[in-house]
Formats: C-alpha cells, sequence, structure tokens
C-alpha cells in the first residue's frame, strides 16, 4: 500500500514530488540529495535566529526537501489537514493541535538550561507536534 495522503498518486506520483514520480527509491534518492544539500543552509539559518518561530520551524523543511516537493515548508494543517501521522504506538497531533503543540515545544526548548536538562523530552514534544507531512510519515 502506497502512502497517499492527497489521493492523486496515480497522477501527481508519490507525494505529489515536482517529478511526479512514483519510484520510491527514485524519490528517497532525491530527497537524500535535497536534505544534504540544504543541510548547511538550514543550520546556518537557525544559528542565526535569536529565537525560533513557529514559522522558522516551518520553513527548515522548506530548505531541506523544497527542491523534491512544492509542500515542503508548509504548515501539515493546511497540506493534510486529515491526516493522523502515527508510528507505531506513537500518535502525532492532529492539525487543530499542531501550532500550539509546536510552539510549546519551541518555548520549552529555547530555555537553554531546560533544554540541556530535558533535550530528549523536547525532541518528544516535537515529534508529538510533527507540524509538516513528510515522506516518512506513515498513515494511521
Amino acid at each position: 500500500m502506497t502512502f497517499d495522503p492527497f489521493g492523486d498518486y496515480a497522477t501527481e506520483g508519490y507525494l505529489r514530488n515536482f517529478e511526479k514520480e512514483k519510484n520510491l527509491a527514485i524519490v528517497k534518492r532525491a530527497e537524500n540529495a535535497s536534505f544534504t544539500t540544504g543541510l548547511a543552509e538550514a543550520f546556518a539559518t537557525l544559528a542565526n535566529l535569536k529565537t525560533i518561530s513557529y514559522q522558522d520551524l516551518l520553513a527548515t523543511p522548506g530548505v531541506l526537501f523544497g527542491a523534491v516537493y512544492p509542500w515542503a515548508g508548509q504548515d501539515r494543517s493546511q497540506t493534510a489537514p486529515k491526516l493522523t501521522i502515527k508510528r507505531g504506538s506513537v500518535v502525532s497531533a492532529n492539525a487543530p493541535e499542531i501550532r500550539a503543540a509546536a510552539e510549546f515545544a519551541l518555548r520549552k526548548g529555547q530555555d537553554r538550561d531546560y533544554m540541556k536538562a530535558n533535550p530528549g523530552e523536547i525532541m518528544g514534544y516535537l515529534a508529538w507536534a510533527h507540524p509538516f507531512l513528510m515522506a516518512t510519515a506513515a498513515p494511521s
């Protein structure tokens, strides 16, 4: 079964990638190349911010995967509002909860002392928020 949150795999390829490619191995190679190419820019952009905002958080996948997906960097509540992201027994926030969950994670994570003491907790909050649709997401 192909992950097809948009319902248009037959005409638009895997997750509406720019090339309309259906071969998952080819798409994954394109994702890897895009990620590798954008990593330095993403780190540099985030490192120059005094405070990371929700918009900054959304922009990061745009830098990392924008060469593959036209929707990269857009809020999941806009791109796939009815999609529930689930990995094993872990369920991510649903569309109405995404922004609040991500902003909570960002607030906690930008408290340097709290972040140093609780990095796994912060990463868990961000994983739960999951504000963007990613190719590695799996349907529930």
